[in-house]
């Protein structure tokens, strides 16, 4: 059995991150033999990984801040490590070929909310403006390819599996693929180095990216 670790990211990708992750969904999708099974699972953040915003915001506060939030509106779905390890592990005992799994995080965390919470754990007040004795909260702006809302699923059909956290998801938006012409183009574009070719490249096996 091959699993496969996505991301929310995935769907309608926005970055060459998102991009790169769907078209490893794409081409195991398509990848066919009789004695190896495939399967995909599907989730956000996972909580102080690499990049998670947590530890970010926990360092800021702990040096007198600011605290960057890129967007008053930007929603994220976390799980703890533990959660998420257990889960894709015991995916592997059911999945059959070429399913997608989706592990159910519950509702998004707004990030303005988690930075405030975060703040008044620590024993601070926040803030918008600079003041005194406060930890002041900064809007940075979406970063280029950044979301405001990510989505685990393109049409949100879900079936259920023996565990409820763990669903099916039964949405189509899958491509026919010619592996070996794929690769060709890949070898093409790593001789080029052309930081351009990348980005056609991902267009055209993509078509709902956002790059």
């Amino acid at each position: 059995k091959i699993i496969n670790i996505s991301t929310d990211k995935a769907i309608q990708p926005s970055s060459i991150m998102g991009a790169s992750k769907r078209l490893s969904e794409l081409l195991l999708l398509n990848y066919n033999t009789q004695n190896t099974k495939v399967s995909i699972v599907r989730f956000g953040n996972v909580i102080n990984s690499n990049g998670s915003v947590i530890p970010i915001f926990s360092k800021q506060i702990s040096e007198g801040g600011p605290v960057t939030v890129t967007n008053k509106e930007v929603t994220r779905y976390f799980m703890s490590i533990d959660e998420a390890a257990g889960l894709v592990l015991e995916s592997t005992l059911f999945a059959n070929n070429k399913d997608i799994h989706i592990l159910d995080m519950g509702k998004p965390i707004k990030i303005m909310d988690l930075a405030i919470k975060m703040i008044n754990f620590s024993g601070k007040k926040y803030s918008f403006l600079p003041e005194k004795d406060h930890i002041q909260i900064i809007f940075t702006g979406l970063k280029k390819g950044e979301k405001l809302h990510e989505k685990l699923s393109y049409e949100n059909k879900f079936s259920k599996t023996k565990n409820e956290y763990i669903l099916k998801d039964e949405s189509y938006n899958n491509l026919d693929i010619n592996i070996e012409k794929l690769e060709q183009e890949l070898l093409d574009i790593l001789k080029s180095q052309n930081d351009n070719s990348i980005t056609d490249f991902y267009q055209k096996y993509i078509k709902d990216s956002f790059l």
